[in-house]
């Protein structure tokens, strides 16, 4: 890859402290070279990003807007019925071609600034006065429109997830996720089409990092999320674990809620507001129907760089980061119910939805703690995170007190980035 001008190389930019994954140099959070490199290695690189869902555009022409890292995305279903994923910039002056959310009926893509029009497949087929006027001006002799095409993403859809890459050099999309995380993706979806019933845009007041960090630290839960604790919908004292792909890029986390057997550190008094006097005015809130053989009623799988597959109780999701700039991210929250489920498992799902987003019972404080984190490390350029709980390695393990999932994400972060 070439270097952008000014920009110095990520071996001189990020110093690791170890050689193993025990610690993280906190400039990595605020440094806007880095930053730079990141979209180039990691969100431009070999990497899947998450797109949308496929439901989002049933219909030939639908389309809908999103990003890679900080680049605009169109995803279209043809007229034919495939996907197609282009870079939202018009090669002849940069400006966006689409600027609503999304739409329908759209066969081509007009910019709104000098009228170039692309096709579904990002061609360029039209532009406006090519001849001139009157004999006048125009494009110049053999000026080949075939070099100007939008810019196209490879696209791969497993369960109705829209995945898509810049790179070639990206592995096929079941080969990059590992056979466990496809199992779990399969065992979540089952072939079943998703509807939309909610969608959450969250601006975080934090590095992107920080935000995947926090979905995969599986610790944390039941200490800055109380009601996980009081309600014991997800402690560590109920039987989960760790699984991880080959390569110790993706993780899922998972409990299973029936099993907690308690725990002296659940006592109450000793936690943040582990109160025995708590309760919910609609206990119907958290109760659920064992919608899975396995018996898991939480789980949340991350898969690198910006995606998280999310299970919780019978709400089913997904969230998306997208990069705002150094100290700052948006997180994109989806929750969906299937076209098979009853009224009722409908009417459930949706009251579960209260559960996530910026304000939901268990992870609003998601939304805050990122940001105390970007504001405890501002000037300690020299100091180190510590992440040791667990070991030192990335590998998957039969508990939920370790650190592994993190040092996982940093793991496949420092092979992009290459150092």
């Amino acid at each position: 890859m070439a270097q952008a001008i000014g920009v110095r190389p990520v071996s001189e930019l990020i110093r690791w402290p170890t050689d193993d994954l025990s610690r993280i140099p906190l400039h990595i959070y605020g440094d806007p070279e880095i930053y730079a490199w990141e979209q180039d290695r990691i969100f431009r690189g070999p990497t899947w990003n998450f797109l949308s869902l496929e439901c989002e555009i049933p219909k030939p022409n639908d389309y809908v807007l999103t990003k890679v890292g900080d680049t605009p995305v169109i995803v279209v279903r043809t007229a034919e019925g495939g996907i197609n994923a282009l870079v939202n910039r018009c090669t002849h002056k940069g400006s966006v071609l689409c600027y609503d959310s999304r739409g329908e009926g759209k066969r081509t893509f007009v910019c709104p600034y000098h009228a170039w029009s692309f096709d579904q497949s990002g061609e360029l087929r039209g532009i406006a006065f090519e001849k001139g006027v009157g004999g006048l001006g125009g494009m110049p002799e053999g000026f080949d429109k075939s070099k100007h095409a939008l810019t196209r993403l490879r696209v791969e859809v497993i369960e109705g997830l829209v995945f898509g890459t810049f790179s070639e050099a990206t592995p096929p999309l079941e080969q990059y996720l590992g056979e466990p995380m496809v199992a779990h993706i399969r065992r979540t979806i089952r072939g079943r089409k998703m509807q939309i019933i909610g969608r959450y845009n969250h601006i975080m007041p934090n590095n992107w990092k920080l935000y995947i960090e926090n979905s995969r630290d599986t610790h944390h839960p039941s200490l800055l999320h109380a009601f996980f604790a009081t309600f014991k919908l997800n402690r560590l004292s109920a039987e989960g674990g760790i699984r991880h792909d080959p390569a110790n890029w993706h993780h899922l986390v998972f409990a299973k809620r029936l099993t907690d057997q308690g725990h002296e550190e659940y006592s109450p008094g000793k936690l943040r507001t582990m109160k025995s006097d708590f309760g919910l005015n609609d206990p119907s809130l958290i109760a659920q129907w064992m919608e899975f053989d396995d018996n898991i009623t939480n789980a949340l799988q991350s898969i690198m760089p910006g995606f998280v597959l999310q299970q919780i109780l019978n709400s089913v999701g997904t969230r998306q980061i997208i990069t705002r700039g150094t100290g700052e991210c948006e997180l994109i929250w989806t929750v969906v119910s299937f076209e098979e489920d009853t009224p009722e498992q409908r009417a459930i799902r949706i009251k579960q939805s209260n559960l996530v987003g910026p304000h939901g019972y268990i992870s609003m404080e998601d939304g805050a703690i990122g940001g105390f984190v970007q504001q405890g490390i501002k000037g300690d350029r020299d100091k180190q995170a510590v992440v040791e709980m667990g070991g030192l390695t990335a590998d998957g393990q039969p508990t939920r007190a370790t650190e592994t999932s993190v040092r996982g994400f940093y793991k496949a972060y420092r092979e992009l980035m290459g150092n």
